[in-house]
C-alpha cells in the first residue's frame, strides 16, 4: 500500500503539464539544432545562456542573472597523426580540449582500456612514449569509473609525451572530452574512432614498435562564460535547494543527450514549480552551468564566489544528461542519513526509483561535495562501462528519448517540491575534516590519492 501523498495534487498538475507540453521539445530544439554544441567560446554558447535566462523570466522565476565566469579557454586547430614507422599512413583524429599544441614523434604504448594497476605495473615503459588507450569507464579489474582524465594524468606522471584516447565503441566515430588542468594539458592529446584505434593496436602487435608524428595548431587563450540562475523565492526560510545541469557540449557535436537532456529537465522543473508551487518554505534556485565538459569551471567558480550562502544549501541535486538516463535512481554523495527520507518518497510518490551511494568527481556536483554541501544526482546505479554517443559527433537531438526527458524534469520537480516544504532539514554541511576523512575512506582513497599527486605535479610544473 502506497503512503499518503501530501503533495498529491501538486503532483498530479507537474506530471500533467509536464508530459502535455511543448516546451521542453522546443527548447531542446532550439538549444541543440539553433545554438549548436554550445561548447566555451562559441557564439551559440552565449545565445544559449541568454535564451535560457529570458526562458526563466518567462516562466516567471525571480532574481534570473547571468554570472560571468572567466577562464582559460581553448579553440580548435588542425590536428594530423601519421604513422612513420613501420608504415606510413595518415590517421583521422582530433584534439582533446586543453591539449597544447604539438609537434612531436614518438613511439606508441598499447595501454589497453587504462587500468590503473597496469600504469603502475608498466610505468617505466611509458616514459618518453605516446600511450594509446581506450575509452572503457571501468578496465580489467577496476570497481570503479576509470574518467579519461585519469588515464591521460597516469600518462602525465609516468613520463608519456603524448596521450591518444580510442573510442571502445565500433562505429560510434571519433571520441573527444577535456583533458586540461585548470587550464591546458601538459602533453598532447588526440581522440581517434574505435577502428583506427584498433589498426594501430594491431600494427602494435604484428611490428612491436610503431612511431608515429603527431601535429597540431590548437590555442590556449583567457575567455568568459556565463552561469544561468533563477530563484523560486522562499517564504519562510532562507535555506535554498538547488537543482542544475551543464549546458555547454563538446564543439565536435550538439551534445544533444550530454548535456542539453538534463538542461531542459532543468528548465522544465523550474517552470512547472513556479506555476503550482510558487510559495514554498524553502527557496528554490536553478543552475545551468557554463564550461562544465573542460573542467567543471562554472560550477567550481560558483562554489568559491558563494561560500558565504553554502550553509544555507539543504541539497544539490544534479542532473547532467538526466533526460539520457535510464533507469533514474538518485545516487547520494554519501549521505546515508537521506536514504529513510528519500525511500518514504519513493512510496509517496508511487515511483520505484533505486537510492544508492557514491561519489566521483567529473560533474557539478563535485565542487559542492568538495565544500562539504549535501550532493546527489539523477544517475544509474548499474554499472556503466561508457558514455554511448556522448562526446562523439553523433551526440545528436535525433536519438533524444523525449519521454525520458520529461521524466526527469517530473522526478526533479517533485523531489524539489518535497525537499523546499520540510519544516527541518536532516542533514548539515559537513566540515572540511569531515570531507577529507570521507574521501580517505578505503572505497575513494586510491582515486583522491591519485588526484592529488596530480595536483601537486601541476604546481611544481607551473611553478604555483
Amino acid at each position: 500500500m502506497n503512503r499518503h501523498n501530501p503533495f498529491l495534487a501538486i503532483d498530479q498538475q507537474i506530471i500533467g503539464d509536464v508530459y502535455t507540453s511543448t516546451e521542453p521539445m522546443n527548447n531542446l530544439t532550439i538549444l541543440c539544432d539553433q545554438f549548436g554544441s554550445r561548447f566555451g567560446g562559441t557564439p551559440g554558447e552565449k545565445q544559449a545562456a541568454e535564451f535560457m535566462r529570458d526562458k526563466l523570466i518567462t516562466y516567471g522565476l525571480s532574481n534570473v542573472r547571468l554570472e560571468e565566469v572567466p577562464y582559460i579557454g581553448w579553440r580548435r586547430g588542425e590536428a594530423h597523426l601519421e604513422v612513420i614507422s613501420p608504415i606510413h599512413k595518415e590517421i583521422p583524429c582530433i584534439s582533446l580540449p586543453h591539449s597544447p599544441a604539438a609537434n612531436l614523434e614518438g613511439d606508441l604504448i598499447d595501454m589497453g582500456a587504462g587500468d590503473p594497476a597496469d600504469f603502475e605495473t608498466r610505468s617505466a615503459e611509458i616514459s618518453g612514449k605516446i600511450v594509446l588507450t581506450t575509452s572503457e569507464m571501468r578496465p580489467g579489474k577496476a570497481q570503479r569509473w576509470i574518467h579519461r582524465n585519469e588515464k591521460y594524468g597516469r600518462s602525465l606522471l609516468a613520463g608519456a609525451i603524448g596521450f591518444i584516447f580510442v573510442n571502445h565503441y565500433p562505429g560510434y566515430g571519433v571520441v573527444t572530452g577535456g583533458i586540461g588542468h585548470n587550464g591546458a594539458g601538459l602533453i598532447p592529446g588526440i581522440g581517434m574512432a574505435y577502428e583506427d584505434g584498433m589498426f594501430l593496436r594491431r600494427l602494435i602487435q604484428r611490428h612491436g614498435t610503431v612511431r608515429v608524428r603527431f601535429t597540431s595548431t590548437d590555442k590556449i587563450e583567457p575567455m568568459v562564460s556565463w552561469n544561468v540562475l533563477a530563484d523560486l523565492p522562499g517564504q519562510q526560510t532562507d535555506e535554498i535547494v538547488m537543482l542544475g545541469c551543464h549546458y555547454d557540449g563538446h564543439d565536435i557535436s550538439q551534445g544533444a543527450a550530454d548535456p542539453a537532456s538534463g538542461t531542459v529537465a532543468v528548465l522544465e522543473a523550474a517552470r512547472v514549480l513556479a506555476r503550482y508551487a510558487p510559495a514554498l518554505p524553502c527557496t528554490v534556485r536553478f543552475a545551468l552551468w557554463g564550461v562544465e565538459e573542460i573542467g567543471l569551471i562554472g560550477s567550481s567558480q560558483y562554489v568559491a564566489n558563494h561560500e558565504a550562502e553554502l550553509d544555507k544549501i539543504r541539497f544539490y541535486l544534479n542532473m547532467d544528461m538526466a533526460g539520457a538516463i535510464n533507469p533514474k535512481d538518485i545516487v547520494l554523495n554519501e549521505w546515508p542519513e537521506l536514504e529513510p527520507l528519500l525511500r518514504q518518497w519513493q512510496e509517496e510518490m508511487a515511483w520505484p526509483f533505486g537510492v544508492g551511494q557514491s561519489v566521483n568527481a567529473h560533474s557539478d556536483h563535485y565542487p559542492f561535495l568538495m565544500a562539504g554541501v549535501p550532493t546527489g544526482g539523477i544517475g544509474n546505479l548499474t554499472r556503466r562501462t561508457g558514455r554511448g554517443y556522448g562526446h562523439t559527433p553523433y551526440d545528436t537531438l535525433d536519438k533524444v528519448d523525449m519521454m525520458s526527458v520529461r521524466e526527469a524534469a517530473v522526478l526533479a520537480a517533485r523531489l524539489a517540491l518535497r525537499m523546499a516544504d520540510m519544516t527541518r532539514w536532516p542533514v548539515q554541511r559537513r566540515s572540511r575534516d569531515m570531507v577529507q576523512a570521507l574521501l580517505d575512506s578505503p572505497a575513494y582513497r586510491e582515486e583522491m590519492a591519485f588526484w592529488q599527486a596530480l595536483d601537486a605535479f601541476y604546481r611544481q610544473v607551473r611553478g604555483e
